[in-house]
């Protein structure tokens, strides 16, 4: 055989048609043009892929190329039909102008029209169809507070035609896990199709303070003894600005307060509330004199905080 198609396709003489289909594929995103600008082997490998293709994906066509091998090259208008080359970008020009019924005659039941439609339905078939180009993932790390308040970043791709700098608008709420797509940032299309998207997975860097729970903020707050004791007023940064907040004399570690509308606000959406959880510090640095002060308030007010701990 002039060539032996199924090893093009690296496939054996007995395969299936399913086996067929997935090595077509499989080489097509190989050697195919769009991924291969400058690589003229790869191009004419994809040529003898889809001559192969059209071949054995066909049973009429497989058949009788498993009986008569070079024969059928010949009576398909394959490359031993004869010493004039074409090329399917010019074929129907080419075939529109041949007269074909100088060498036949008209004689013979022979068609021309039939003869030269012949080859244009092999153009057509061995043209790629438009078909959309495969879809881009990666990968993008922002800052917890741009996650919960929207903002813009820019991502850099690097590919065969070097790097690509992308700004990226990040909505306000967005978790880690979720995606991002940008239209028409993927691979390119084939045979004209449009290109893919590019998916960005999100990963939210976490905050020194903050967590984010659901669509609620929470800080723990530290605080004095004495501002838990008599109360005061204390200024608290939220994705919205600086509030004040009133803490209510006799707070212990673990009191909660509530700050409404300043937790995560996603778009469209009533936003979180910023939940505030108070802990009482001590002072980083006490001397005998400041814990005997600490320890005759406990002998003014004894009491066992511990008493309803039960197993």
């Amino acid at each position: 055989m002039a060539k032996d198609y199924y090893k093009i396709l690296g496939v054996s003489r007995n395969a299936t048609a399913e086996e067929i289909q997935k090595a077509y594929r499989r080489l097509v995103r190989k050697y195919h043009p769009d991924l291969n600008p400058d690589d003229k082997q790869a191009q004419e490998k994809f040529k003898e892929v889809q001559e192969a293709f059209e071949v054995l994906s066909d049973p009429k066509k497989r058949e009788m190329y498993d009986r008569y091998g070079s024969a059928f090259e010949y009576a398909a208008g394959g490359p031993g039909a004869g010493a004039r080359s074409y090329t399917w970008s010019n074929v129907d020009t080419e075939f529109d102008d041949f007269d074909f019924s100088q060498i036949f005659g008209g004689r013979g039941g022979v068609d021309p029209f039939s003869f030269a439609e012949m080859f244009r339905r092999r153009a057509q078939a061995t043209r790629p169809r438009a078909r959309r180009g495969l879809d881009v993932e990666t990968e993008l790390t922002v800052p917890f507070s741009t996650a919960v308040s929207g903002g813009e970043t820019e991502i850099t791709l690097s590919g065969p035609q070097g790097e690509k700098h992308l700004r990226v608008k990040i909505p306000a709420g967005v978790e880690s896990g979720q995606k991002i797509r940008l239209r028409g940032q993927g691979r390119p299309g084939i045979g004209g199709g449009p290109p893919g998207d590019l998916l960005i997975r999100v990963h939210v860097a976490p905050h020194p303070f903050f967590q984010r729970v659901g669509k609620n903020l929470r800080l723990l707050l530290p605080v004095t003894p004495a501002e838990a004791a008599g109360g005061t007023t204390v200024e608290v940064p939220t994705p919205k600005g600086t509030v004040s907040l009133k803490i209510p004399p006799g707070s212990n570690t673990g009191t909660k307060l509530r700050v409404r509308g300043h937790g995560v606000g996603a778009k469209d959406q009533r936003p979180g509330d910023l939940i505030v959880e108070l802990q009482v510090k001590l002072p980083p640095e006490l001397d005998e004199e400041d814990v005997e002060l600490l320890r005759r308030l406990d002998r003014q007010h004894p009491w066992n905080p511990r008493e309803q701990i039960r197993w």
